[in-house]
């Protein structure tokens, strides 16, 4: 079933606290919900359809559902890490279109900075994860896992550190326009590769930054979409993809987007070329590369050069990216980048961004998710959208 036309985003919210040590988790949540509800004009009554993911506290959807008072007659709860948003979008969208639901909320949210998880902890080594006795032993980081990534791709296509560091350059330059974002700094080049040593060849500004808050989306039929005051952000195409090691026939410069990012282009029938804005999923310098390839902006190793000189910056480079300052400074609640990617694509296609920011005429704009670690294992979501 395709969801192109099917449904709409009519509400989008991003908490904006960066650290809530006064918030529970389950509160974080209902604020982004009432933020989003509020930004769309319906109410908690109008929902029944609900999705979260693992950053939900309690039994999920359940205990959520019964935290917000809500009366739903469909519930999902997709994890895909960081990737989970985006493919919650498509998952509402395709339950609207099969009847399911007429409203469906998506939250997020999380406490990570509070509760000191950086996410650079060791991973793998949970007894019942399967690959945990294969690869524990070897001491993975989540860092190091993107690092190993990042290593081989300069050793394939030469790759540079300097091209590395302006997509945090452009990540910055945009960030300074966003009163909520966590690092407000503009940055050059060369601090950037003059910051720590992370994990060879990673430096500390080539990592996301670690924050507390969420964000919020309504999913609704495009007839309620029409009788609502806002701008009407129609989704039109979506993909989601798993990539895993396959028995040991994988390549760790290639991300899922290569299969996600092909289905979402074909259902919306345009092309790489005809997108206005992209929100690229941006944990680490390197994240942002790989996933512009594989999602078709450039060729495969082309990507240090596609985002050197300021390519990525709007108002001067040919793909404006991630214009809230991303995951690399704006926000990355419970360490999850997909909700965020999503919103600030909303505000551009609505033309609500951040005047220094916001992209002429933006009509279509594309939202690129990965959870989990790129080397190895992870998940891939692509959203495509259009201003109606």
């Amino acid at each position: 079933m395709s969801i192109n036309g099917k449904a709409c985003i009519a509400g989008a919210f991003e908490h904006p606290t960066r650290k809530a040590p006064d918030k529970s988790v389950a509160q974080l949540h209902a604020e982004c919900a009432r933020g989003a509800l509020e930004d769309a004009g319906l109410s908690m009554k109008d929902v029944d359809g609900y999705f979260c993911a693992g950053d939900a506290p309690g039994f999920g959807p359940v205990s959520m559902i019964d935290y917000m008072g809500l009366n739903v007659r469909h519930m999902d709860s997709t994890e895909t890490g960081g990737s989970s948003y985006l493919v919650h979008a498509s998952h509402a969208a395709q339950a609207i279109a099969a009847g399911k639901c007429d409203v469906a909320l998506i939250t997020l949210a999380g406490r990570p900075r509070s509760e000191g998880r950086s996410g650079t902890v060791q991973r793998g080594s949970v007894p019942n994860v399967p690959e945990s006795l294969f690869e524990a032993s070897y001491g993975p980081t989540i860092v190091s896992l993107y690092a190993l990534a990042a290593r081989r791709h300069m050793h394939e296509f030469g790759t540079t550190p300097e091209q590395l560091a302006w997509v945090k350059v452009a990540a910055a330059h945009h960030a300074q326009f966003n009163p909520n974002a966590y690092l407000r700094q503009t940055t050059t080049v060369e601090a950037v590769l003059a910051s720590p040593m992370v994990a060879d060849p990673l430096h500390r500004d080539d990592c996301c930054v670690v924050t507390d808050g969420g964000g919020a989306l309504l999913i609704v039929r495009p007839e309620i979409a029409r009788d609502l005051k806002r701008p009407i952000v129609r989704l039109i195409g979506a993909g989601e993809a798993p990539k895993g090691q396959r028995g040991g026939y994988i390549d760790v410069t290639t991300t899922g987007a290569v299969q996600s990012g092909a289905t979402a282009f074909a259902e919306a029938g345009v092309t790489p070329a005809d997108i206005d804005y992209a929100s690229i999923y941006d944990s680490f310098t390197i994240t942002v590369i790989l996933q512009l390839e594989d999602l078709g902006f450039c060729r495969k190793g082309e990507g240090g050069r596609f985002v050197a000189d300021g390519n990525l910056i709007s108002g001067s480079g040919a793909l404006p990216f991630n214009t809230d300052g991303g995951g690399l400074c704006n926000n990355h609640p419970s360490n999850r980048g997909g909700m965020t990617k999503i919103i600030e694509a909303v505000r551009q296609l609505r033309g609500e961004a951040h005047p220094s920011v916001q992209v002429k005429d933006c009509r279509l704009a594309l939202a690129q998710g990965l959870g989990g670690y790129a080397s190895t294992r992870h998940g891939s979501a692509t959203l495509i959208m259009e201003r109606s």
